[in-house]
């Protein structure tokens, strides 16, 4: 009879303890709703109900080992089936944690991604992670429980390799874009250089990144492949484009006034133009003797990264125009060939 009473006094033990546990969780989810981070939330949300139910289920535990069972009970008090019962918990903790991290983050990417395509692949990984996760459970169960699990891990092996082996390119991409998406090399709208391929960026899909090249062709990228490629972006770290114009003149020519009239035009576009800017402002250097000119650049910076063709165009024809007016000659490719009599 003690041991009855001894039992139904650490029973409720136990319940007062998962009704101080539970009052504990409550309170850190109020605290964890303060805070800007989610990751706190998923925390307590997948650790506060399998806690308290493991609370009482050891004190039920306790509460039978101290009780005198009739011999076909006995079993019950072997503590491989607490064990076995802690491992489901576990389980439950992992897979309610993996699960709400994957809605959490793996909705803020889709968010970012047209499409709903995104969405179902967010939503097969859920499912598949619970799936993983509690098959990985049952396993352990069986094996804590001495039971031989050889031939499942062998059949669950062959099929996940199989799986594995037909969504390896999906897989991969899918990631890629995820790295695309945290890491941000482009965004929407931003002209890019991938693979020798520019264009400015139309969509950033679960599988693939679509661009738009210049001579408005649809280039349709895996993301894996943008993942381990080297990206020049043409906005960032802002949408200016530095500008670099070759100008030769024949020798014999006046290389300060050469360099005036370039510094001239190059103002002139700076003032006049809407594409052409100050800040920086335009520069001209004189670089070298050529094999049959005097070689200069001309440096400028456009106010945009789309408008490098119209800048070009604009100073190449006020170039043309000075050069004419001031009889600035802009040499061809020459060469002097001597020949010597030897008769």
């Amino acid at each position: 009879m003690a041991d009855l009473l001894v039992g139904a006094l650490i029973i409720l033990g136990g319940l007062v303890g998962s009704l101080v546990a539970y009052q504990i969780y409550r309170w850190l989810s109020t605290r964890a709703d303060l805070t800007e981070s989610q990751f706190d939330d998923i925390l307590v949300l997948a650790v506060g109900r399998p806690l308290i139910i493991g609370i009482v289920a050891v004190s039920l535990y306790v509460a039978v080992t101290v009780v005198d069972l009739p011999q076909q009970y006995e079993w019950i008090k072997n503590s491989k089936y607490l064990g076995a019962f802690f491992i489901i918990l576990g389980a439950w903790v992992i897979s309610t944690f993996v699960q709400n991290l994957l809605v959490l983050y793996g909705k803020w990417m889709a968010a970012k991604i047209e499409g709903d395509m995104d969405d179902r692949i967010i939503a097969f990984l859920e499912h598949a992670a619970r799936y993983v996760i509690w098959f990985i459970a049952f396993l352990l169960v069986l094996s804590y429980l001495g039971i031989d699990i050889t031939p499942l891990i062998a059949g669950a092996g062959i099929f996940g390799l199989a799986i594995a082996l037909a969504a390896q390119d999906l897989i991969s991409n899918f990631f890629g874009g995820a790295l695309i998406l945290i890491d941000k090399p482009f965004k929407m709208n931003d002209r890019v250089k991938i693979e020798g391929y520019l264009g400015d960026v139309l969509s950033i899909g679960p599988r693939s990144t679509r661009i738009k090249t210049l001579d408005h062709q649809l280039l349709t990228i895996p993301n894996s492949k943008i993942a381990n490629s080297i990206i020049t972006n043409y906005a960032m770290p802002d949408v200016k484009l530095k500008i670099k114009i070759p100008v030769s003149v024949a020798y014999g020519s006046d290389v300060r006034r050469v360099k005036e009239i370039l510094l001239e035009i190059a103002n002139e576009a700076a003032e006049a133009s809407n594409y052409v800017l100050w800040d920086p402002a335009p520069s001209v250097y004189f670089l070298e003797y050529g094999a049959s000119s005097l070689d200069f650049m001309m440096v400028l910076w456009a106010k945009e990264f789309n408008m490098a063709w119209d800048v070009k165009d604009h100073i190449n024809y006020c170039i043309d125009e000075r050069f004419t007016a001031e009889g600035i000659e802009i040499p061809f490719p020459q060469m002097d060939v001597h020949i010597r009599d030897q008769s």
